[in-house]
């Protein structure tokens, strides 16, 4: 629990929480006392309260136990109340108050909170000992050894595999798609590891997915110029969505606060803010950009997001909660001819690395790290790593669990057909470690929610589970 709050944002409501909650809806709908549930979330408002400062929201631990039922619903739940009205959507689909507070002060904030942290700060401190425990108690190198392969997976080979990705908080569902057009969705455990099932309906090659907080759909994008939204429960497509330009699709993510919006880039150069439930483009939520649109990501509030073009741009833009309107904010210029190929936001990455921060893979044979340094997204370029990437859509990520040890880690994928790990704070020697078994390019890699599992996909179709050394 500790592990995944983030210091800066008191109200931000952890897997933990809304899976307690879920469990106890649950519970209520089999005929337990629909009062139980109500006094265990006063009571564990009370004591989270109690344990970690005041509540964000104004109010009383009641309303924030409410606001946690709200926040508990699935995707499938809220696409229910959605309305063709934007500012319906808006005023309907906000279930959670974020603060406004800049990106300029952000920093300084995770700073001055960490020098002069108050009783029951939960900045992380070395004296953490449960979240120590479920980082791995042990040096950087250590924590990310591996112990080999866990499972392969080649449903998909001859076909490269754009996209890899762990169920939200998830430590043995795995999905990845593949430019064969189809989409795997797999289970780890029980042993032996298999395909569940695989999601078809896409005409041409799938280029990108996303799991939705609640894992219950996930959304695809294609190159035949459609997204489709599918049931992760029994693989059923929900809904077919065209492209407004009818363009190829390469990429998606879902708006992190509410689920009902989706962003989606496409080869038209346009970035197009999409209403799920009603299969519509949201009104003031697109906007062009100087190429195709490979990367996306947004920032954990989900009131800003970036977007990476195939010129070696990256755009920020000011997102509306209330009614999903996007405003232009920045232009940084990677390197001019360049694709930007992943884009991942992170607000803090360990008590060493405390801004907030942007990992950006750009075909320049380099993994870049910026400091973000404004709230409109401003970039600045805090250091870069040696990959090899040149020409293939190679992504990264930051490692989920915040660090308790020294160091703090990012893993991305490299041309040279290895996996690479480098400390980020590190000023020399900074690679961690390098995992080798593919045959191509890595193109993507996926740690599950406490990084006891590692998924990389390749060029050729290959999904390789690496099992972390215990």
């Amino acid at each position: 629990y500790n592990a995944y709050r983030t210091p800066t944002f008191p109200q931000f409501r952890t897997q933990y929480i809304r899976r307690r909650s879920q469990l106890l809806r649950e519970n209520a709908k089999a005929g337990h006392p629909p009062a139980l549930r109500r006094q265990y979330l006063r009571l564990r408002g009370q004591l989270l309260g109690q344990r970690y400062g005041p509540l964000s929201e104004p109010g009383s631990a009641r309303a924030y136990s409410n606001s946690i039922v709200r926040s508990s619903r699935t995707t499938l739940d809220r696409m229910e109340d959605f309305e063709d009205d934007p500012r319906a959507l808006g005023a309907r689909g906000h279930r959670r108050s974020i603060s406004r507070g800049s990106y300029q002060l952000q920093a300084q904030m995770n700073r001055a909170v960490y020098e002069d942290r108050p009783p029951g700060s939960v900045v992380p401190t070395s004296a953490a000992e449960a979240s120590r425990a479920m980082a791995g108690d042990t040096s950087l190198s250590e924590n990310y050894a591996f112990a080999g392969m866990y499972h392969v997976f080649d449903q998909h080979v001859d076909e490269a595999v754009p996209r890899v990705r762990f169920a939200n908080d998830d430590r043995h569902r795995l999905a990845c798609c593949s430019l064969d057009g189809s989409i795997s969705l797999c289970q780890l455990v029980p042993a032996p590891p298999t395909v569940l099932r695989v999601l078809r309906g896409h005409t041409r090659g799938v280029s990108d997915f996303a799991w939705s907080l609640s894992n219950d759909i996930l959304v695809s994008t294609s190159l035949d110029a459609t997204m489709r939204i599918w049931a992760s429960e029994d693989g059923r497509c929900i809904r077919e969505i065209p492209d407004p330009d009818g363009a190829e699709l390469l990429c998606c993510t879902f708006q992190p606060v509410n689920n009902n919006l989706t962003v989606v880039g496409n080869a038209k150069h346009n970035v197009h803010v999409m209403n799920i439930s009603t299969g519509k483009k949201v009104k003031g939520g697109s906007s062009k950009l100087t190429g195709r649109v490979l990367a996306l990501s947004f920032d954990a509030p989900g009131r800003l997001l970036w977007a990476g073009d195939d010129r070696g741009s990256v755009f920020s833009f000011l997102f509306d909660m209330a009614t999903g309107k996007l405003t232009k904010a920045k232009r940084l210029v990677v390197h001019e001819g360049s694709p930007v190929t992943s884009i991942s936001a992170r607000s803090w990455v360990s008590r060493e690395a405390r801004d907030p921060s942007l990992l950006i893979n750009a075909c320049l044979n380099k993994l870049l790290l910026y400091r973000v340094v404004d709230n409109e997204g401003t970039l600045q370029l805090k250091r870069s790593f040696p990959i090899e990437q040149s020409s293939h859509p190679v992504r990264s990520i930051f490692c989920p669990l915040m660090s308790f040890r020294q160091g703090a880690c990012v893993v991305t994928g490299s041309e040279d057909m290895c996996v690479h790990f480098f400390d980020v704070e590190r000023a020399a020697k900074a690679a961690v470690n390098k995992l080798q078994g593919h045959s191509a390019p890595v193109l993507d890699v996926s740690f599950n929610c406490d990084e006891s599992l590692l998924a990389s996909s390749d060029a050729s179709g290959m999904v390789i589970v690496w099992r972390r050394e215990q």
